[in-house]
């Protein structure tokens, strides 16, 4: 017996993520009989899929990365859409679908700007422990694995540094920064964040951009990554110290 859809898997229609959710079961290959090539016929679906993914991902950093590059040798304002189209070989509509905003072809690591690891780390933190405890063990891997958002040196200071001088940007990374902030909120008080939690929350994020702000200074005062990096850590440690404060003021979490 054919299956219903086999028709449609050969007019290429992406209808995977239907199938693959409810009809990829023993129950439905059974009915229809077709068994273990009703599994081969899914798998390759699956396996379509997750190319058709994986070229996305490639497509969407190589257009960043072309960006980035027109962005640092002729500034932020001067280069258009249709110039990173051109030197990406791709359509300014694709430039589009990708990046909605000119803005986050430069801010385009956005779940880190908008701080979903502190998010996840407070809410998959072990029972006892608290919000700002389970953020001072996530920025302690972040540092040891030397993730982009704990390392400065003279890439990350250079970056900063150019997203500070385009008013445009700071004003994207400002909507980015309250998001993270909305986000942290109902994290720490629940869906409806009273003004406690929106007030750590907002601690939180600023002082993780007066670490940055002031690593920049002082790396480009003393050259020194490692100076640069001890400002960084002292200030987020003192800023979460103050959120921790509050915590155990209002014993609000």
């Amino acid at each position: 017996m054919t299956s219903p859809f086999d028709g449609r898997v050969r007019a290429g229609l992406a209808f995977e993520d239907v199938i693959l959710s409810k009809y990829l079961s023993r129950r439905f290959c059974t009915a229809y009989k077709i068994g273990d090539r009703c599994r081969r016929r899914f798998a390759k679906i699956r396996r379509m899929g997750e190319r058709r993914e994986s070229k996305k991902r490639e497509t969407r950093q190589r257009i960043s990365d072309v960006a980035t590059e027109l962005f640092f040798a002729h500034g932020f304002e001067a280069v258009t859409l249709d110039d990173i189209a051109g030197a990406a070989n791709v359509s300014r509509m694709t430039v589009f679908n990708y990046f909605p905003r000119k803005e986050d072809l430069m801010l385009d690591r956005q779940d880190d700007l908008k701080l979903v690891f502190f998010r996840e780390a407070i809410r998959t933190r072990p029972k006892g422990q608290s919000p700002i405890a389970a953020l001072r063990v996530l920025v302690g891997k972040l540092r040891e694995q030397k993730h982009p958002f704990a390392r400065f040196d003279r890439h990350t200071a250079g970056f900063w540094r150019f997203v500070a001088a385009s008013p445009s940007l700071e004003a994207r990374l400002r909507e980015l920064n309250d998001e993270a902030a909305e986000g942290l909120a109902i994290e720490l008080g629940g869906p409806k964040p009273d003004g406690v939690a929106r007030l750590a929350a907002g601690m939180i994020v600023l002082t993780l951009r007066t670490a940055r702000q002031d690593a920049v200074r002082v790396f480009d005062r003393a050259g020194s990554a490692k100076k640069a990096n001890a400002v960084f850590f002292a200030l987020i440690d003192q800023g979460f110290a103050a959120v921790e404060s509050l915590g155990a003021a209002t014993q609000a979490f």
